[in-house]
């Protein structure tokens, strides 16, 4: 058959832009698997030190950095795959985040968490959303097993912004434990910590077994964290109160800029191992737990 050179440049052009629209359609639906707010994103392996499964004595707890973006929720969700605690406590999160962490956790890891919500403030600056519909902010706590009896409170003096706590029951190691998250006052405000630990402490001192999760914002040795170490140990052995400015580098930092301000208290339960991971998804490093406090752990 014998095409025209018009016939040829109009076909060459039709193909053109087929090509272009097909790449475009590819370039589209790849864009949105990996995009935090699209699809399922891409499957990222995790190392081969990772659980297979949820560990049902493991707790953490990990302040996730607002200011650094949502386009780190993958990640965030890759970090909490690979320890897989059974519960673990989340501060400076949005609500959005913390949904697109659930769906990647869930979608791509298989690993299903319940969760709940300690909102302080609701912030368009910070958790986007519309100017008459901010997102909401502060705690959350994800969970293997249902949780129940949630409290969320909110400190009478935040400092310079509003702080809280949350506090629900669930499942750790087959059984029931009263978990609180908290984030108090920033590090330079010990004396509105005091009054927010005062009233922290008051309710954590009703139950025999608590786990108390949280960025503390203070060094071990800190006067403010008196009535925490009164009630419950930290879960890392060699970090206490009686440490001196001599001999505070036992307590294994927990933040970017080497000071230890996120711990794990335990009342009237026995820790086994402290564990601290630094994450390029955040500023303060992730921190879990084993306990001494029921099943074993998932098999590695």
């Amino acid at each position: 058959m014998c095409v025209h050179s018009g016939e040829a440049i109009v076909l060459r052009r039709a193909a053109w832009w087929a090509a272009a629209a097909m790449t475009a359609v590819c370039l589209v639906l790849l864009q949105g698997a990996d995009a935090p707010s699209g699809g399922v994103p891409l499957p990222r392996p995790l190392p081969p030190d990772a659980v297979e499964a949820v560990v049902p004595d493991r707790v953490g707890t990990w302040n996730i950095c607002n200011p650094c973006g949502s386009g780190n929720d993958f990640g965030r969700a890759t970090e909490i795959a690979t320890y897989a605690p059974q519960v673990i406590g989340l501060q400076e999160a949005c609500v959005r985040d913390v949904e697109r962490i659930r769906r990647s956790l869930e979608e791509v890891y298989g690993l299903v968490y319940r969760v709940e919500y300690g909102t302080v403030l609701r912030n368009w600056n910070r958790c986007g959303g519309l100017p008459w519909r901010p997102g909401g902010y502060g705690q959350a706590i994800l969970s293997a097993a249902p949780m129940t009896d949630r409290v969320s409170v909110e400190y009478p003096v935040g400092g310079s912004e509003d702080r809280g706590y949350l506090a629900v029951t669930t499942l750790v190691g087959g059984r029931p434990v009263r978990v609180f998250n908290t984030h108090l006052a920033e590090r330079r405000q010990g004396e509105v910590r005091a009054g927010q630990i005062e009233v922290l402490a008051t309710e954590v001192a009703r139950h025999e077994r608590a786990i108390v999760l949280g960025d503390f914002n203070a060094v071990p040795d800190a006067p403010e964290l008196a009535p925490m170490w009164a009630l419950a140990p930290d879960t890392d052995p060699g970090c206490h109160p009686s440490n001196t400015d001599a001999d505070t580098d036992v307590c294994t930092a927990t933040t970017d800029w080497d000071s230890t301000f996120d711990y794990v208290f335990l009342r009237g339960i026995t820790p086994s191992t402290h564990h601290v991971r630094p994450s390029p998804y955040s500023d303060h490093h992730l921190l879990y737990t084993d306990l001494n406090d029921g099943a074993s752990p998932a098999p590695r």
